[in-house]
C-alpha cells in the first residue's frame, strides 16, 4: 500500500507513555491506516482532561480510551485533518483487562482513531463489521493480533 503524505504532531500532556509509545511507532501505525494525505495531531492525556473533553464534546461524563475530532470527514476533502486524543489511564487499564501489551492496545486505538478521522464509524452493525474488519487487516499487516478475537 502506498504511503500518503502525513503531517503528524504528537503531544504528551500525560508523559507516561512518551518513552515507549514513540513518535516513530505512532507514525508507522498512522501511516498504515491512511487512505489519503493527512494532517493529524495525536495527544496523550490524563483522566481529567480526557473526562473534560468527552463531557464537553460528547455529553458523556467519563474518560474514554480515544476521541477523534475529525475536521474533514467529507469525500471531497483532499487532506484528512483531525485531532485524536488518547487517555493514558483508560488505555493502560483496558490493556491490562484485555491481557494485551500497552503497545498492542495503543496500536489498535491509533488505527481506530485514524479510521474515524477518515469518516469510518461503527454506529450500526454493518458499519461496525466493516470498521472492525479493516482494523483487523491493518493490525495484522503491522504484526498485531486481531483485537476482536478474544470477545
Amino acid at each position: 500500500m502506498p504511503k500518503h503524505k502525513l503531517t503528524l504532531s504528537v503531544q504528551y500532556a500525560d508523559e507516561r507513555l512518551k518513552k515507549t509509545i514513540t513518535t516513530t511507532l505512532l507514525r508507522r501505525w498512522v501511516q498504515a491506516a491512511l487512505f489519503a494525505p493527512a494532517q493529524l495531531t495525536l495527544r496523550f492525556v490524563g483522566s481529567e482532561e480526557g473526562r473534560d473533553l468527552n463531557r464537553d464534546y460528547r455529553g458523556k461524563d467519563y474518560a474514554t480510551n480515544v476521541l477523534t475530532f475529525a475536521y474533514t470527514e467529507d469525500e471531497d476533502s483532499e487532506v484528512t485533518e483531525a485531532d485524536i486524543i488518547f487517555c493514558t489511564d483508560v488505555l493502560e487499564k483496558e490493556a491490562a483487562e484485555q491481557k494485551k501489551s500497552v503497545e498492542e492496545h495503543t496500536a489498535h486505538l491509533v488505527v481506530h482513531g485514524v479510521l474515524h478521522a477518515q469518516g469510518y464509524d461503527h454506529e450500526d452493525d454493518e458499519e461496525a463489521d466493516e470498521m472492525e474488519a479493516l482494523e483487523t487487516e491493518i493490525l495484522a499487516g503491522l504484526g498485531y493480533a486481531n483485537p476482536y478475537a478474544a470477545r
